[in-house]
């Protein structure tokens, strides 16, 4: 027996569920349903009843619960139920249908269809460029019949028709509405029809860019997007200009221009494309009144008919982006620079499985030790990611992406969940210690962040006294009365408060004393400089004389020799965290008053 896998199955179903809603997005967006009768349609729909002899043939639109018809020949109602029609399973799966017979097909015997009549069907997908079904071109009749070879060709060529008016009535985004030019689909088709007829040849793709996101967006906010729009037609006419009208122009996205070059062409020169920058950059300084847009250019060779066009547009668009970082404002692709964007994307995706799912992420303890005493009082809780296929990745790759996204909140809540799990089970076993966890600035932004996780330690019976929660001072400066507020809510509760990485950033003694902080962690690069004979050293004496004298209890990070551990205990620092022997404990290695 094959035991199905609920995650599995819920994935698959979450998965065609936004498929479906990105269809029906694209259906809409057409305005076609509802829309008044239209000859051009209508002309399609008779020769399809005349070219199969049957007395009825419609153009047949899949919405969410009906099939509405944008044609029809032979019949009298305008839409019928989506359920159990059959042009509801051709989009599904974008094939022809053919049902010879609907009474033999026991989904189909009683349908709508069958029960008024209808004997045989046959329809043809009406696919977009983006393979979203849009619904069928379909013709019907009374009797049970076969189709030929010839006539399933037939009506894939009447649906390609429906979709070709389709495209022709809405422009499907042909042409850019600001600068009149061929827009980015336009480019796609012709980038295909060209390498069905010079395959293997290469060719230049070179995109303009005219201004960064940032810069587009705060000019637009000011004097508002018909101004934007206006510098955008005119830097377009000045690159046709400089271009000449041979080379066809093309519009990749708002503020991005895109055109192909041959390999030999003297405009793929260094020079020419400086040259074109400085024009482009001419128009930009002119305006007025004057704003701040600074254009670069990215190039990228490729075959034809061996590179997807719409990767030659996103590659491009990579080249022109890491040109932005350098001076001349000019970059060929680079394939490890985009490998590099290309993981960190892929990691934001597979992170959120990994935060729903098992085994994927974990957490290292490291051992926090009382100088003093020499035992361990603590430990900190590390995230730690082991990905499927790429292995282990290291927290400062792929931390620093999930704080600039909304996944901050998830994974912020599944650490503090399980270091919370890991307390009660230590608990159990009659072992008692203070586990510190990280948190962003973004939880902060949370209105009940204080109360989930109080309510967290609540139900697993854990004394908040012996939780304590990391964050940098840059992160409590970024949210301001909000963070003190959510804070002190904290600290009221019992719970201990570090400031993390101090001697780095801000590390503002005053502003300190505004946050409800009971523990500051020195960062591993003022602790290193302990080992050193000059003023590094007086400095990290001084910290931690000045930090205690305030009541701060001091945390080193990054003890990893005996000398500095040593060094820290003549300075009278309270604890020191990473053990010297072994850097990262696993869950179950910690024990009580450990040397």
């Amino acid at each position: 027996m094959t035991m199905t896998d609920p995650i599995a199955v819920t994935n698959a179903k979450r998965v065609s569920d936004s498929r479906e809603e990105r269809r029906l997005w694209a259906l809409h967006s057409l305005g076609l349903l509802d829309s008044p009768a239209s000859e051009s349609f209508d002309r399609i729909t008779r020769l399809a009843s005349q070219i199969f002899d049957l007395p009825i043939a419609a153009i047949s639109l899949t919405d969410e619960d009906r099939q509405w018809f944008k044609s029809r020949v032979g019949l009298d109602r305008q839409e019928v139920p989506r359920d159990k029609a059959p042009c509801a399973a051709v989009i599904e799966n974008n094939e022809l249908l053919v049902l010879n017979d609907l009474l033999e097909h026991e989904k189909y015997a009683s349908s709508f269809l069958a029960e008024n009549g209808v004997r045989f069907y046959a329809g043809a997908p009406l696919v977009t460029r983006d393979g979203y079904g849009l619904g069928t071109m379909c013709v019907l009749g009374p009797e049970p019949r076969s189709v030929t070879n010839e006539e399933c060709q037939a009506l894939r060529d009447l649906a390609s028709l429906v979709m070709a008016q389709i495209e022709l009535e809405h422009a499907f985004g042909r042409i850019d509405p600001v600068t009149h030019l061929p827009s980015r689909i336009q480019f796609i088709e012709d980038l295909n029809d060209l390498a069905r007829d010079a395959a293997g040849e290469t060719r230049y793709a070179t995109l303009i860019d005219l201004a960064n996101p940032s810069e587009l967006a705060q000019t637009s906010r000011v004097l508002g997007p018909a101004f934007i729009d206006g510098v955008i037609d005119k830097v377009t006419r000045q690159i046709r200009e400089t271009i000449g009208t041979k080379i066809p122009l093309y519009v990749a996205s708002h503020g991005q221009c895109i055109f192909l070059v041959e390999e030999n062409d003297e405009k793929l020169r260094a020079t020419e494309i400086e040259r074109l920058r400085r024009s482009i950059q001419s128009v930009l300084n002119a305006t007025n009144p004057p704003v701040l847009l600074n254009s670069s250019i990215g190039v990228v060779p490729f075959k034809l008919g061996e590179a997807d066009p719409q990767d030659v547009i996103r590659m491009a668009q990579s080249a022109a982006e890491d040109a932005r970082q350098g001076e001349r404002k000019l970059s060929f692709y680079s394939p490890k620079l985009d490998e590099e964007e290309r993981r960190r994307y892929r990691l934001l995706a597979d992170i959120r499985e990994a935060i729903r799912g098992e085994g994927h992420l974990y957490l290292a303890y490291q051992p926090r030790i009382d100088v003093e005493t020499q035992r361990c009082v603590g430990a900190e809780a590390l995230l730690r990611w082991t990905h499927p296929e790429l292995g282990a990745i290291s927290p400062g790759e792929f931390i620093p992406l999930l704080e600039r996204t909304s996944l901050t909140r998830q994974l912020t809540a599944w650490v503090i969940e399980t270091a919370v799990d890991q307390m009660a089970t230590w608990k159990r076993h009659d072992l008692q210690l203070n586990v510190s966890v990280n948190i962003s600035a973004e939880n902060l932004s949370e209105g009940d962040f204080a109360a989930r996780l109080i309510q967290t330690l609540q139900q697993k019976d854990i004394d908040p006294r012996t939780l304590e929660l990391e964050l940098t001072e840059g992160a409590i400066l970024k949210k301001g009365v909000q963070a003190l507020r959510q804070l002190k809510v904290v600290e009221q509760a019992g719970i201990a408060v570090a400031i993390d990485d101090f001697g780095t950033g801000y590390s503002n003694l005053s502003y300190l004393l505004d946050i409800p902080a009971k523990v500051v962690k020195l960062d591993r690069s003022l602790v290193q400089a302990l080992q050193k004979e000059d003023r590094s050293r007086t400095l990290v004496r001084t910290l931690i004389a000045t930090l205690r004298n305030l009541d701060y209890r001091v945390v080193a990070e990054g003890v990893e020799t005996i000398e500095i551990f040593e060094a820290l205990r003549r300075e009278r620092c309270d604890e020191a965290q990473a053990s010297c022997s072994r850097r990262h404990w696993p869950r179950n290695f910690l024990k009580n008053g450990s040397k």
